[in-house]
């Protein structure tokens, strides 16, 4: 019996460990496929875009953004410019995609001098802006992940912003280096916000930001961060890559990409920048962050012995599609649209199309094809931001519900055997297809490096509706900057904002401007009844009118002189019923006050007789 009893307790020993075995082993398992929630976003690209919504309407308004070449770069277009593709030392190109103001930036915001600023690449300064702007588009104070795990993975792939400098003025000097190095470029972002999570820079080519947005996953999911900005940025200060593609005939000569086209005769390169705020699922759920999408899978892989060096390789398209497809534990048929490489280039565009017929054109229902859309009809081939891009596009595109039109279709390239498979052009705008799931998108980057990479995105899933803000009676808008110059900037800016859409509400942007903000020394706060006064107000701060004032934040001894005069009797009960903010603290002010005086504060609030004496009306005002 003795035995039997051991062996009793020894199975029920085993039982158990197997048990918590398999638990841990599914916990595990389930870790490492994991859906990632994209929480924010932000970028620049041509036409004047600088935020997520602003590309939307760039696409949904079917814009052209190809323009002239810029003259704030160093070189003289119509010195550089020759229609003789032979011409040496010359572009063909008359025109690409160039963001506005790209020397612009606030040094001062990000605590760097003057000298230092000068030295950094462009692409690090924009990196910093777009980094800080996701986290604030997710509704997080950038300041909050100091100190948290949080990662970077910048792409880029130009290090020429310090080339054509013939010597280095001795006043920069010392920062040169640090400013145009690629490691630099993610660590900076790290160092400013205090991040502790990995940083990494990549350089794949035209691939870069959709690899870096693969490493960011594959780091979340393994718990090496707890969130991750992931993103790329391109900006051109020679136009060294217009010559060398003009020697290889790469170049479309008008500047702009002919996706898929019958007319496509090449490429038309462009800048941009895009950052993502990435965090799993389940974090974002259980923290209440807003989610604009999930990306189900991501896949990295080589061309490897293609026909050339820079050749594209179709079966290693259809292989890091596949690979992606599986990471998501997806179909082909379960994704709706996908959003193209699509450079316009007569080799690239039909190897691309032909991989894409051969996976997702295959097996699909015969009333939904593929439909195949391309940003760089609108904007041009932004390099390494290319892939972040059409991410964002696509994010935009699945909230919405709407399949923006790939420009400059005629006639769909007639190098392309469009009746192997179900992939159609889209040609013209389209609703999303109606399907009993959640929408999924796939979007693709090839680079010059042989590096292929492919993400498949999903619609965000639906979470429990969020309590609303209590609405009613005065509202106050807080603004801050670094400076009163850029309070009045910002000032500004949230005057345009809230006057371009009317369907907010004056209590949600003053909830969203304290809670999801960062706050700066400069401030000032305009009060209202309606979005109208408050308007008005925030119109007097932009001009100068009424200024916030500066100084150090702190503790300390503080003198309060309450005055005389401003009392009524009621005074107060309105707002303690409507803010229970405010009612916690009046509440904590009459305890306080209950065990030095012989009245009470609720009551004092109601009574005439009361409120008529000094000894009575100064400690009510001080608690108001």
């Amino acid at each position: 019996m003795e035995n039997e009893q051991k062996l009793r307790d020894y199975l029920k020993r085993v039982t158990a460990d197997l048990t918590r075995t398999r638990r841990r082993l599914h916990e595990v398992e389930s870790r490492a496929e994991e859906p990632i929630a994209i929480v924010g976003m932000a970028c620049r690209f041509p036409g004047g875009v600088g935020s997520p919504q602003e590309l939307w309407e760039l696409v949904l308004g079917e814009t052209d953004a190809i323009g002239d070449f810029p003259t704030d770069r160093g070189w003289d277009p119509a010195e550089l410019y020759d229609p003789d593709p032979e011409a040496a030392g010359k572009y063909y190109a008359r025109g690409g995609g160039f963001l506005q103001d790209a020397a612009g930036f606030d040094a001062g915001f990000f605590g760097i001098s003057p000298r230092e600023a000068l030295a950094m690449d462009p692409q690090q300064r924009i990196l910093l802006e777009t980094a800080w702007e996701a986290c604030e588009h997710a509704g997080i104070d950038p300041a909050a992940l100091r100190g948290t795990a949080t990662g970077v993975f910048a792409g880029l792939m130009y290090q020429d912003y310090a080339s054509r400098l013939d010597s280095v003025p001795d006043e920069i000097e010392g920062y040169i280096g640090n400013g145009n190095t690629y490691s630099v470029a993610s660590g900076r972002v790290s160092y400013v916000l205090g991040l502790e999570g990995p940083a990494v820079s990549v350089d794949t080519a035209c691939s870069s930001s959709l690899v870096t947005l693969h490493l960011a996953v594959q780091s979340l999911r393994r718990g090496e961060c707890t969130m991750a900005l992931a993103g790329g940025v391109t900006v051109l200060p020679t136009a060294d890559i217009f010559i060398e593609l003009s020697r290889q005939r790469g170049l479309a000569a008008d500047g702009r990409c002919k996706s898929f086209s019958d007319a496509a005769d090449g490429a038309g390169f462009s800048e941009g920048a895009g950052i993502l705020l990435l965090e799993r699922l389940s974090d974002a759920e259980r923290l209440g962050h807003r989610v604009l999408a999930v990306v189900r899978g991501t896949a990295v892989n080589q061309d490897g012995a293609s026909s050339g060096l820079t050749a594209p390789n179709g079966p290693a398209q259809e292989r890091v599609i596949k690979a992606a497809l599986a990471d998501a534990q997806l179909t082909t048929a379960d994704v709706d649209v996908v959003e193209a490489h699509g450079t316009g280039t007569t080799l690239g565009d039909p190897i691309e199309a032909q991989a894409l017929l051969a996976t997702y054109g295959q097996g699909r229902p015969e009333d939904r094809p593929l439909w195949l859309g391309s940003l760089k009809s609108n904007i041009g081939h932004a390099q390494a931001a290319a892939g972040v891009g059409g991410v964002i596009k696509m994010v935009m595109a699945l909230r919405h519900g709407v399949l923006p039109k790939t420009l400059h279709v005629d006639v769909p390239s007639r190098q392309v055997d469009w009746s192997t498979g179900a992939v159609e052009v889209l040609a013209e705008r389209r609703a999303w297809p109606e399907v009993e799931r959640p929408r999924r998108a796939g979007v693709s980057s090839f680079g010059i490096s042989g590096t292929n990479a492919h993400v498949v995105l999903e619609q965000a899933p639906e979470l429990e509706p969020v309590e609303p803000v209590r609405s009613g009676g005065v509202v106050p808008w807080v603004v801050s900057g670094r400076s009163g110059a850029a309070l009045r900037a910002q000032a500004a800016r949230l005057a345009e904002h809230v006057a371009a859409v009317p369907e907010l509400g004056a209590v949600e942007v003053g909830a969203s401007l304290v809670r999801s903000r960062a706050v700066f020394d400069h401030r000032a706060v305009v009060v209202g009844e309606s979005r109208e006064a408050l308007l008005e107000q925030l119109s007097a701060v932009a001009e100068g009118l009424v200024g916030g004032s500066g100084g150090s934040v702190g503790s300390g001894v503080v003198f309060v002189f309450p005055g005389q005069g401003a009392q009524w009797v009621g005074m107060a009960r309105g707002l303690a019923e409507q803010s229970p903010v405010f009612a916690e603290a009046l509440g904590e002010c009459g305890e306080v006050l209950s065990g030095l005086v012989d009245w009470s504060l609720e009551g004092a609030l109601g009574d005439e007789g009361l409120l008529g004496r000094v000894d009575v009306v100064q400690p009510v005002l001080f608690a108001v």
